[in-house]
């Protein structure tokens, strides 16, 4: 195993990330308990899994990879990382029957790509001191199962923000949830490009996207939920209280 001094620093940005996704799934499910509604409990499972993939890339950096982490990651990254988010989406957005259906038919497929992750066997010879790679699996035509989800989680996720980004900006009303599905929207593309490059061999490229694009995410989940309104009020009660 190389010692740490030989792992370049980009490689610790994993951990970084997965403090600010613990922050923010915590965030997520307190408001879920307040308010009951099955969105927030699926972002807040997303991000959650979004961080579990991050903190597996971590403990690869400081420990040293394995197979058991290896394909943990794959399945926390490449299975599970953007489709509960895109399940947040469809549940926000879309009717309940049909959102209801698409989970019936979507969420069986996911958890098979899982247990064939966790069952294929190994190529040794691909794995990797320090960095994951999803090159270890035996079952190549697995790999070829992930794209699926990816474009499911697109297209509810990213293809939704953008939606109602647009409906909001033509709408001429709640201009800060047009700006905030905007950023949603490009903070979910950024890890997905990162993936891209990953597959190509330049894993650095998805610690980047990942770190960059959670902080957009959050970013832009906190505009969509910032309230003008609500602000003055709390700045005409801050400024009685001062007066």
């Amino acid at each position: 195993m190389n010692g740490l001094s030989s792992v370049p620093w980009i490689h610790y940005l994993p951990i970084a990330t997965t403090i600010i996704a613990a922050l923010f799934s915590t965030s997520l499910y307190r408001r879920y308990r307040q308010r009951k509604t099955p969105h927030l409990l699926w972002w807040a499972s997303g991000i959650a899994f979004y961080g579990l993939g991050t903190l597996i890339e971590a403990a690869i950096t400081v420990a040293g990879n394995t197979i058991l982490l290896n394909k943990a990651w794959y399945i926390a990254g490449a299975a599970l990382g953007g489709y509960p988010l895109a399940q947040g989406s469809l549940h926000l957005s879309w009717p309940r029957r049909f959102a209801n259906r698409a989970t019936a038919i979507s969420l069986p497929f996911v958890l098979l790509v899982c247990l064939l992750v966790a069952f294929s066997p190994v190529v040794v010879s691909n794995l990797q001191p320090s960095r994951p790679s999803g090159a270890i699996l035996g079952w190549y035509w697995v790999r070829l199962m992930t794209p699926f989800i990816n474009l499911y989680a697109a297209f509810f996720l990213i293809g939704g923000a953008l939606m109602s980004a647009w409906r909001f900006w033509r709408g001429r009303a709640g201009a800060n949830r047009a700006a905030g599905n905007l950023l949603i929207a490009v903070g979910a593309i950024l890890p997905g490009i990162g993936g891209s490059m990953a597959k190509a061999g330049v894993v650095e490229a998805l610690y980047v996207g990942e770190l960059a694009g959670l902080i957009l995410i959050w970013i832009g989940e906190r505009v969509c939920a910032w309230r003008p309104s609500l602000a003055r009020e709390a700045l005409a009660e801050r400024q009685m209280v001062a007066g």
